[in-house]
């Protein structure tokens, strides 16, 4: 979560930081207790990457690459797909058939939208903004995944300024939920 670097190489990192997590879940049987955990581990990472995407890259999208705005919103609405995948996981045992039906839809999204990221979006980035703003833009999305939310909320606000403003405050209630049950310590 924090790897330094301009926007770009911070979630590129991300990126394949989840891609380790989808590993770990695939290498474990169905029904194995160990997925729950290997799952709210990619959980935690997914969600705080899609707030501070939210919160700094797709603004800055809009702002500074030509045609992005419909980029832009395209990539929230996967992430409001993908957000939406990971609250009903909540709910499922990994006993249960829909978990790997679920998990299995989690991955390939996940694997598309990071392609798209990857290939077109970032390189778009990229060309239209200075190293020094590609460089503010890196710390803002680490300081946004500091304090971003841990758990899905797909009814949560995904644009600025709402965003900015409740993300912090639903990330603390997160966290302490965490801290309480052990979440994430695995």
């Amino acid at each position: 979560m924090g790897h330094g670097g301009n926007i770009i190489a911070e979630l590129t990192a991300d990126h394949r930081e989840v891609v380790q997590y989808f590993a770990r879940l695939g290498a474990l049987p169905a029904g194995d207790k160990q997925r729950r955990d290997v799952l709210d581990g990619v959980t935690i990472e997914l969600v705080r990457h899609s707030v501070a995407e939210e919160m700094y890259l797709y603004p800055a999208v809009r702002e500074h690459v030509p045609g992005g705005g419909p980029l832009a919103d395209k990539e929230i609405q996967e992430h409001a797909e993908v957000e939406q995948v990971l609250k009903d996981l909540e709910s499922v045992d990994v006993d249960d058939a829909q978990f790997d039906v679920l998990v299995q839809k989690l991955i390939t999204d996940v694997a598309e939208h990071l392609r798209e990221e990857e290939r077109l979006l970032f390189p778009s980035l990229a060309q239209a903004c200075s190293p020094e703003r590609l460089m503010e833009l890196g710390d803002q999305v680490r300081r946004a995944k500091k304090v971003a939310p841990t758990r899905p909320h797909p009814s949560a606000p995904d644009t600025p300024p709402a965003n900015k403003l409740l993300a912090p405050g639903t990330g603390l209630v997160d966290r302490a939920r965490d801290l309480i049950t052990g979440r994430g310590k695995s």
